[in-house]
């Protein structure tokens, strides 16, 4: 007897999870097929939504849709279903990220857990209080990211100072690159259309003070009522990190992202990310600690941690937009 297939609308339902996860400028820059006959789901990066400036490599691209296929799982774990991926299944189409086969499973998968932080995860933008983060928590968080294969390395002090100084640099030479300012525009306020990019109401407020390394997707631009804010003195920065830096690599730590991030909604901490300074590869390497093991060879991610207010959410394309029935 053959094994019974995932439906279309179960299908449909986790892919509408998926589309939650987050992804640079809201760009939502995956495409999904599913093929009832056979039960399998393919996912594949939509380059019409790519960034040549500011992710030339498409790395950033992967890092979303890992985040996707993270999602992907919860939301098929919380249904009783299991989600066999298969990472960048052909060679000669290196747009197909990954292939997604589904089974029911008896085995209760710890990760569907965390499925009612996604409809609750937000990128925040608003300052966060100086209240620090507990050790526990922190350490959990970095055990989410190891389950995943990643490494997750919270900053000392010291870090966090040339961390800020590199994130600095970045956004100065963002604000004066032509290239990347008609980018960044493609995808924010007068650029972005209604179900993606980033809405002017999310910019969060303009920061006067305060040391939190929050990108400033005005870059110069009149905002009307936008207001200014201190942000914290001390902010909680991370690094997630991989031991190589592969295409497969990307994927795997975009998965881990999405589960730190989800771990931390659930423990009612507010996040933003932060790619800037990893946007430029001289930059980006100097993100590594030497002191770290070889599985933090390669920074993927900076992300900033803490207690903040509740933010609304950025805007959603419809499924039927990124999801493709065969048959």
């Amino acid at each position: 007897m053959s094994a019974q297939r995932a439906s279309v609308e179960s299908v449909t339902a986790w892919v509408s999870d998926a589309t939650m996860a987050p992804s640079m400028h809201n760009a939502q820059p995956w495409r999904f097929r599913y093929m009832p006959a056979v039960g399998v789901l393919q996912l594949r990066m939509d380059r019409t939504r790519s960034m040549p400036r500011t992710d030339s490599t498409n790395r950033g691209m992967h890092l979303s849709c890992g985040a996707a296929l993270f999602n992907l799982r919860v939301a098929a774990a919380r249904a009783g279903w299991s989600a066999r991926l298969t990472l960048l299944p052909d060679p000669e189409e290196p747009a197909l990220l990954a292939t997604v086969e589904f089974t029911e499973s008896a085995e209760i998968d710890k990760a569907s857990e965390l499925y009612p932080a996604i409809g609750r995860r937000r990128s925040s933008r608003e300052p966060f209080a100086d209240e620090p983060v507990p050790d526990a928590l922190l350490g959990a968080l970095s055990g989410a990211a190891r389950s995943e294969g990643a490494n997750l390395s919270v900053l000392g002090e010291w870090q966090v100072d040339a961390v800020l100084d590199l994130v600095a640099e970045a956004q100065q030479d963002e604000s004066v690159s032509p290239e990347a300012r008609e980018e960044l525009a493609r995808w924010t306020a007068s650029g972005a259309g209604e179900a993606d990019g980033i809405p002017v109401q999310a910019f969060g407020p303009h920061r006067y003070d305060g040391r939190a390394p929050v990108r400033d997707f005005a870059l110069g631009r009149p905002v009307p009522e936008r207001r200014s804010a201190i942000f914290e003195s001390h902010p909680c920065l991370a690094v997630l990190a991989t031991a190589q830096d592969r295409p497969q690599d990307w994927l795997l730590a975009g998965q881990a992202m999405e589960r730190v991030l989800l771990q931390a909604a659930l423990d009612g901490l507010s996040t933003s990310l932060n790619s800037q300074a990893l946007e430029r590869p001289e930059l980006r390497w100097l993100l590594r600690d030497p002191r770290s093991a070889s599985a933090a060879a390669c920074p993927q991610m900076l992300l900033r941690l803490g207690y903040g207010p509740v933010v609304p959410s950025t805007p959603r394309r419809a499924v039927s937009d990124v999801l493709d029935v065969e048959g």
